[in-house]
């Protein structure tokens, strides 16, 4: 029986498709198409994505798009290790002699390393920290004013300076998610999540923390994190930027997409079709944050008062309609892969008029 891989090139090659032509037409990209033909899942970072990832292309070749993913499934199955007791051995005529040959060997090991342990405790002073490694290095880094990016592993430490003294954040995972001991507690970050973070217990956050990579199955990989401390300045002006519907805020539209343009701020819609696989995230105007991942053919619509921030996981699998005041704009995002920030907001102009913008956010 053939492999989902090899069914799925087999039917690409039939239709006379090349990989750039399926990655445009799907929206996923290169090095995803390629690994599903190689049934290489390593590549993917999670499951949950390959899945997604499989599913979409069978139904883009015309295949049975069930039948290939449960291909995977009894691939997968098969590639795990066979339990221990299913294999049937046959006992060597030395084997006594073995047996007999390792218990001397082993009951040799133990008197030397008892010998060498109460010999050691006498002559060397006790180390504090046995624990670690040689290789085992515990980084500190202090926060500033100014953003922190870093790659940070387990037992870094954060120190974030206060006038009743150093405050210290301990990593303590970054499997799967990025766990952080401080004070007020551990916290616990999501990946491609922003989290204001309150440190000390004091109710008001100190730092705001954005995971943009870490592994599922390998926390010696860490957590790449972009880290930002937050002062009664900076909390001010985030409070600002989330304006009231009724009184936009005052600035020049220069730099910005402005998509309509009026004599006063009114509610708009932003209709959101996805024509590929996308993790999509949206906060509407002061509202909570949502987050859902979404496949080719699905439509989900918002109608913000004053604004609206996007994230998205493949700006090129999304689609954004504008619409407001009888008026409707199609908002061009960015390339396949490509991970985009944006808010879609009313502003009110240096020359006095209201107009809906769009500000690309870093």
């Amino acid at each position: 029986m053939e492999s989902y891989g090899e069914l799925l090139k087999k039917a690409r090659i039939a239709k006379n498709l090349d990989i750039e032509t399926v990655e445009r037409d799907t929206s996923i990209t290169r090095r995803y198409l390629e690994a599903l033909e190689a049934e290489n899942a390593d590549v993917f970072p999670g499951e949950p994505y390959l899945f997604g990832f499989l599913h979409n292309y069978a139904e883009y070749l015309g295949l049975d798009s069930k039948s290939i993913v449960a291909l995977y499934k009894n691939k997968k199955l098969q590639e795990s290790p066979i339990p221990v007791e299913l294999y049937k051995k046959e006992r060597s005529p030395l084997i006594v002699p073995l047996i007999v040959f390792g218990c001397v060997v082993f009951v040799a090991a133990v008197v030397t390393l008892l010998y060498v342990f109460v010999f050691s405790k006498f002559t060397k002073p006790v180390e504090d920290d046995v624990a670690l490694g040689k290789n085992a290095q515990i980084h500190q880094y202090t926060l500033t004013d100014q953003p922190f990016m870093e790659r940070l592993y387990k037992r870094d430490q954060l120190i974030i300076p206060d006038a009743s003294g150093n405050i210290v954040v301990t990593v303590a995972s970054t499997l799967g998610t990025l766990a952080l001991d401080m004070p007020a507690g551990r916290q616990i970050i999501e990946l491609s999540e922003e989290s204001e973070i309150d440190v000390n217990g004091d109710s008001k956050p100190e730092m705001i923390v954005y995971v943009s990579d870490l592994s599922s199955s390998v926390e010696d990989r860490g957590a790449e994190v972009k880290i930002m401390l937050v002062n009664p300045a900076a909390l001010e002006k985030l409070v600002t930027e989330e304006v009231d519907a009724a009184q936009p805020e005052q600035v020049s539209s220069a730099g910005n997409t402005v998509i309509f343009s009026d004599n006063r701020a009114y509610p708009f819609t932003i209709n959101i079709t996805f024509r590929g696989s996308c993790e999509f995230r949206s906060m509407v105007d002061r509202g909570e944050t949502t987050e859902n991942y979404y496949a080719s053919g699905e439509i989900i619509s918002m109608t913000p008062q004053n604004a609206a921030r996007l994230w998205m996981s493949n700006s090129n699998a999304v689609k954004i309609q504008v619409i407001a005041n009888g008026q409707t704009y199609n908002l061009d995002i960015g390339k396949a892969g490509q991970v985009v920030v944006e808010d879609i907001k009313w502003i009110k102009d240096t020359d006095g008029m209201y107009k809906v913008v769009v500000v690309n956010v870093d």
